[in-house]
């Protein structure tokens, strides 16, 4: 084969569309990657092509929402492969812009060949992974924990993630104030979409979308954990 395609989700908004995403993949005759909490990773998509003899390999980023990493952050992401891959790399290029609509029936298999038209080079140039601005863990207030596992996601933790984070926007909060991170299976399953606020150790129950505002408003601005979904949190083992 000459020239593969590979479509990035690039959140997991797009890892969670995976029927359209294969379809779209199959009428464009591309594989699919992940760049976030999916599998295959772009690095490993690319090292499996790089190995079946690829010569020319074409990325092209999927992004449905509005709060994925911009296609900048895909571009490092390969250039860091393909200069850690060495004399042996294909010939890589990745799309400038993101592809926003899985709809065959819209012309998204239209869209993704003109990105790859458009599409330029690695060249090894890029930025890498690493900033003097990431460095140290950041000086955070409260760490949310929204749960991503398997009953937590097919209960619309995606969606609870993602209100999360324009509610921080809204009150001004970024990662100094308050750090967002998605993890798998938090427990207990019984009560997704499931929450946890640290280091306060409160644990919260169905914290669907539209219950997020007043968490946030509520605990994370004003200092009080919001009782009404709030789970009991027995005493570790071995503590009175």
């Amino acid at each position: 084969m000459d020239e593969q395609v590979v479509l990035v989700t690039m959140s997991v908004r797009e890892v969670r569309a995976g029927a359209e995403l294969a379809a779209l993949a199959a009428e464009v005759g591309a594989s699919v990657a992940h760049l976030q909490q999916g599998d295959p990773s772009p690095a490993r998509e690319l090292t499996r092509l790089a190995g079946s003899g690829v010569r020319r390999v074409v990325v092209v980023g999927v992004a449905t929402g509005p709060l994925a990493p911009g296609a900048s952050w895909l571009r490092r992401v390969v250039a860091h492969w393909w200069r850690e891959r060495g004399d042996d790399a294909p010939q890589v290029r990745v799309a400038g812009a993101l592809l926003a609509d899985l709809d065959p029936a819209a012309g998204a298999g239209e869209r993704v060949a003109r990105l790859v038209a458009a599409a330029t080079p690695v060249t090894g140039a890029e930025a890498g992974l690493t900033s003097p601005a990431w460095e140290e863990v950041t000086a955070h207030r409260h760490q949310v924990l929204v749960c991503r596992g398997p009953r937590c996601s097919a209960r619309g933790s995606d969606d609870t993630a993602e209100a999360v984070v324009l509610a921080l926007m809204a009150h001004g909060l970024g990662d100094d104030d308050v750090l967002l991170t998605q993890t798998g299976c938090l427990l207990p399953c019984n009560h997704a979409p499931v929450v946890a606020v640290q280091p306060d150790d409160v644990w919260y129950a169905r914290v669907g979308a539209g219950s997020v505002d007043r968490i946030v408003a509520e605990h994370l601005v004003d200092g009080r954990p919001v009782a009404a979904q709030r789970l009991a949190r027995p005493a570790p083992r071995g503590m009175a």
